[in-house]
């Protein structure tokens, strides 16, 4: 049995992800959508895994803001459903979000954004709690494993009392992190889907779903997070641990919680400071807040990434500032914590030692001497495509054509491994010079096809992803098209979202729960536009550098190429070789070769290594994909290639 169907008073080992997902399941959620993203993935990839046995529609959406919609339709309908996204996604859905949480809802509706506080899979932190202040609806933030599961059932509950979306932030490292969740009980009744429409115009359940008339519809959203705010001031979510009388008052929420409490056991000061737990952190709940204000004149508020939960705690305080005092509050916005990146229960600590005037517990120096010992044996672990990664043929290709052109032409990016190519001198050799959002690769790119009659004359490229060109792509293609853009657009196809785990988009033929689906061809859509399209094998450098040759040397128009090739870890292609390789030593040259170790120095596929003892390149067949595509770099030809075996 899935463990995500456990009986009710189980314990299980959950990951943070599939916590939220058993709390989904428990309060009934019948239809679930998203765009994959670390670190959100896993919600609907555990869900798909149950989806037949629950009777769940499980989709994996084109991006982000259609799968709020698909979502909203499920509760327009009087289902239970949920969207799941990572903070970047919440961007590209937050324009149908803003008429969402105008209109209304019926069956209840969660908005699941996981974040990424330091970037650790992602091109920027991001911050999405502000978009619930800005949208007037209430925000959730699980602050342990087994919050994460009660919580989010309750988000479908007060989704359903106050007839609105309502967001549940998790964040990497409640997402990632793993521990014991007990179980409540599945639902065994389904709801059906019915959605009426036909009543007046302003019956939330029966009239037509609309945002307008917007003074009156903004006014019933206030009402409904007023709502909210009253059902927060008696949450068990909140809570509050430590003396009745504490020096100093930690206000925290989410796994800042839990670094929290860490900190506060490293340095022994349980006695001395309480930490005050908020889940629901907008509205805030502010009768709560005043009780706990009164202990004490020092606040520090512990949270990630900007000073959301500060700015909202000081705006209250000087509301009630007659029956609290002045207070004295520590965070980011005095520096008392870091604005940017992860906290973790050393950070934490650090301040506290500041502000209570303790000395914090080092490391033996004994040990601290050993570490210093073993760090050069460390071996260096630098970015890089994976061996074998088509990327990396990919952009050798395009450096090829660049140089062959000769006048030093513009490659714009997208979000995704590939992103990757914008270092040096690692990989990617430095071929990307401007990442942004996905999609405006393209949208960058046909912009700076326009501007030769201000004297910029350079050929210009975009490049993008297979689940990229259908999440974001298309409108800013179509525009380039329709404005006569003179540029290369390049399709990265390795037939899947690789980045976040094989996830299926629409030009793969099955769902997210594996029945089959019409795919949608990239190169029939680029035509259909009307550009010129050509596919190539990115590890066929001969031809792939011709086709990006005679494309640049072409002017005038929208030119299409898709370098088609599956990911190395793609399951088709995984612990599968095409070549077996080695090195003929007696050709290899090494640094004697006017190549100046092309293959070791500048492709530097992990592979390929550098063999100090010999002076000669190696090749490492463990980690070796057997692409052969090194094989086509090396001047002397002293790579040898031959077909492997079965």
């Amino acid at each position: 049995m899935n463990k995500l169907l456990s009986p009710a008073q189980t314990e299980v080992l959950f990951m943070g992800n599939e916590a939220i997902a058993r709390g989904a399941l428990e309060a009934g959620v019948s239809v679930v959508s998203g765009y994959p993203g670390t670190p959100s993935s896993e919600v609907i990839e555990r869900l798909s895994d149950v989806a037949r046995e629950r009777k769940l529609y499980v989709e994996w959406s084109t991006n982000e803001k259609v799968a709020l919609e698909v979502a909203a339709a499920a509760s327009f309908a009087g289902l239970r459903s949920m969207c799941v996204m990572k903070q970047n996604g919440v961007n590209v859905a937050s324009d149908f979000l803003l008429h969402l949480a105008s209109s209304g809802t019926r069956g209840g509706i969660v908005l699941v954004e996981c974040e990424d506080p330091g970037a650790l899979s992602s091109v920027n932190e991001g911050e999405s709690r502000y978009f619930a202040r800005m949208l007037e609806i209430p925000l959730l933030e699980p602050a342990s494993l087994q919050e994460a599961k009660d919580l989010t059932q309750w988000a479908f509950e007060l989704s359903e009392k106050i007839r609105n979306v309502v967001i549940l932030r998790s964040v990497t490292r409640m997402s990632h992190a793993s521990g014991n969740v007990i179980c409540g009980k599945l639902p065994e009744k389904f709801r059906s889907a019915e959605f009426v429409s036909d009543g007046s115009f302003m019956d939330p359940l029966k009239g037509p779903v609309v945002s307008t008339p917007v003074v009156v519809k903004h006014d019933l959203q206030q009402k409904k997070l007023q709502i909210a705010a009253e059902l927060f001031e008696k949450s068990p979510f909140n809570d509050y641990s430590g003396p009745k009388r504490p020096e100093l008052l930690i206000i925290t929420s989410s796994a800042c919680f839990l670094y929290s409490k860490e900190a506060l056991e490293m340095l022994g000061l349980q006695k001395r400071v309480g930490i005050l737990k908020l889940s629901c952190t907008w509205p805030l709940p502010v009768k709560l807040l005043k009780k706990y204000l009164r202990l004490t004149d020092k606040i520090m508020v512990v949270e990630e990434v900007l000073p959301f939960l500060e700015e909202n705690i000081k705006v209250a305080a000087m509301g009630m500032l007659k029956e609290t005092g002045i207070k004295t509050f520590y965070g980011k916005m005095d520096k008392t914590l870091p604005s940017v990146g992860e906290l973790n229960p050393d950070i934490v600590a650090a301040a506290l030692s500041k502000l209570m005037k303790v000395k914090r517990k080092l490391l033996p120096a004994g040990y601290m001497r050993e570490i210093q010992k073993i760090a050069p044996l460390i071996p260096l672990r630098e970015q890089t495509f994976c061996p074998g990664c088509p990327h990396r043929a990919s952009f050798w290709n395009i450096n090829t054509a660049l140089k062959l052109d000769g006048r030093d032409g513009i490659v714009c990016g997208d979000i995704g491994c590939y992103a990757m190519a914008s270092l040096w001198p690692a990989i990617g050799f430095h071929t990307v010079r401007t990442l942004h959002s996905m999609g405006s690769g393209t949208g960058l790119a046909s912009g700076f096809a326009k501007l030769e009659a201000f004297g910029l004359d350079k050929p210009v490229m975009a490049v993008c992803g297979d689940s990229t060109f259908y999440h974001a792509v298309i409108p800013a293609l179509i525009n380039a098209h329709h404005n006569k853009a003179d540029m290369t657009f390049i399709v990265l196809d390795n037939a899947g979202t690789a980045m976040t785990g094989f996830q299926p988009h629409p030009g793969i033929h099955e769902s997210a729960i594996g029945e089959p689906l019409p795919s949608v061809e990239i190169a029939a859509i680029c035509q259909a536009i009307g550009a010129k399209v050509a596919i190539s094998d990115p590890f066929d450098l001969e031809a792939t550098s011709r086709i990006l040759t005679d494309f640049m040397a072409e002017r005038g128009s929208l030119k299409v190429l898709i370098m088609k090739q599956p990911c190395a870890l793609s399951p088709e292609k995984k612990g599968k070789k095409q070549y077996q390789m080695k090195i003929n030593e007696e050709l290899c040259l090494g640094e004697s070769c006017g190549c100046n170790r092309l293959c070791t120095r500048i492709f530097r596929c992990p592979a390929l290594n550098w063999d100090r003892t010999k002076k000669k390149a190696a090749i490492d067949e463990v980690i070796c994909a057997g692409c052969g595509v090194c094989y086509s770099i090396c001047p002397q030809k002293a790579i040898i290639r031959t077909e492997a075996d079965g």
